[in-house]
């Protein structure tokens, strides 16, 4: 790393809290390694508060842009001076990037998450999905899910100050695309267990899984799920969440973590930036291999 920085390096953020756990500066610096391109990706220690002026930075400092993610995939809108129709669809962003000081948001979230599940060659265009959360993840891949042919989404999310979101979620699924969605409230623990037996997959987007609650799980019965179904948790630190280990002991065929969302949605981001395609077989081999951190 320290080879390749000069005084001509551009620099990438990544703006959340928290976020010190993050993969994203191991992806994008050995990328930008492997192709010789002389940018640096850094993690920043970012809340609500801090957000206005972590993002004038970008401008400030003649940044080439910085992902975003949670807590400020939303609260990022006002700031910017576009937005990409996809994400000003899902109301959600995850990726600026900085054009000689005009400031555009972008959502990769949710074409990541579709793109990690065709990569282990599995289709879930046609068939129902049980989601829960309605944060910037969550809906991302709500309506992007809709957009790409899945028949019924049942969404739960808590009754907490993502309720709004949620609704707004179910309502533009159902008037923009040809899916049905419908929204429930995770205390509703029986229509839980019934939407979840019905899907082909189960998808937590919530962050429950991650530090600090690494030892919690919203689904802590592996009776909710059958065999033969999908099992996605967004979180990826640790690399088997709690959500994770109940539904290897209900025998799933098929349980991921976000790790492949992070990959795909991150090769988008480099490709908004620096315009050259991610070397993603390395990447993958590099992250898949790699131990928790």
């Amino acid at each position: 790393m320290a080879e390749r920085i000069d005084g001509h390096t551009i620099l990438i953020g990544l703006m959340a809290y928290p976020i010190r756990h993050s993969m994203s500066p191991t992806m994008h610096n050995n990328a930008f390694a492997k192709l010789g391109l002389n940018y640096a990706y850094m993690a920043f220690d970012v809340t609500n508060k801090e957000l206005p002026g972590a993002i004038n930075s970008i401008r400030t400092l003649g940044m080439r842009g910085s992902n975003i993610s949670m807590p400020n995939k939303q609260k990022v809108i006002p700031l910017l001076d576009e937005l990409d129709p996809a994400a000003e669809m899902v109301g959600s962003v995850n990726t600026i990037v900085n054009d000689d000081g005009i400031l555009t948001g972008y959502t990769t979230d949710g074409t990541g998450f579709m793109q990690s599940l065709t990569d282990e060659n599995l289709d879930i265009r046609g068939e129902k999905m049980t989601l829960s959360g309605a944060g910037g993840a969550g809906t991302a891949i709500a309506i992007q899910a809709a957009l790409d042919g899945v028949k019924e989404i049942s969404i739960f999310n808590a009754n907490d100050a993502l309720w709004q979101q949620a609704e707004k979620n179910i309502a533009t699924i159902n008037a923009k695309t040809k899916c049905r969605a419908t929204l429930y409230s995770l205390e509703e623990q029986d229509k839980f267990r019934s939407e979840i037996a019905d899907s082909a997959i189960y998808c937590d987007a919530t962050g429950v899984g991650m530090k600090p609650l690494q030892n919690l799980s919203l689904v802590n019965d592996p009776s909710f799920f059958r065999k033969d179904m999908i099992v996605f948790d967004t979180v990826y630190a640790p690399r088997e969440t709690k959500l994770m280990q109940v539904a290897k002991q209900a025998g799933v065929d098929h349980v991921f973590n976000g790790l492949g969302m992070m990959l795909e949605q991150g090769a988008q981001a480099f490709k908004l930036w620096t315009k050259e395609d991610m070397p993603i077989d390395y990447i993958r081999k590099l992250l898949f291999s790699d131990l928790d951190k």
